[in-house]
């Protein structure tokens, strides 16, 4: 039971601050950043297969060790690791093979991604 209350609380606080991101704050800066790139609407279907990947991850690197050895510290900073490493990595490979993408959305999307990732840790 312990891994799916992580896995549903990881996912609450993720899926929502993502929205908030998305949807609001960071909305205009993706839209003229990548303007070529984007779609109109975005594929709900891939997205959710992410979250659902993603969200395991979260919990089995992250949530379930900071579990076992106590302590909201250890999620954050777990978390906050792997949402490093894997923005860095999906950010770095379209900085190194597509044409005019741009740096300041690798920086934003790292920075984001460090962030949402260990928020989504601590409250799993």
């Amino acid at each position: 039971m312990q891994p799916l209350a992580a896995y549903i609380g990881a996912a609450f606080a993720f899926v929502a601050l993502d929205a908030i991101w998305l949807g609001a704050a960071a909305r205009q800066f993706y839209f003229t950043q990548l303007a070529g790139l984007l779609r109109d609407k975005p594929d709900l279907g891939v997205a959710a297969v992410f979250y659902v990947i993603y969200l395991g991850g979260v919990v089995y690197f992250a949530v379930m060790p900071a579990l076992a050895s106590g302590g909201l510290a250890k999620a954050l900073l777990n978390g906050a690791m792997l949402g490093f490493l894997a923005y860095a990595t999906y950010d770095a490979t379209n900085l190194a093979t597509l044409k005019g993408y741009p740096a300041a959305v690798a920086i934003v999307d790292v920075m984001w991604g460090t962030f949402v990732t260990g928020a989504a840790a601590a409250f799993g």
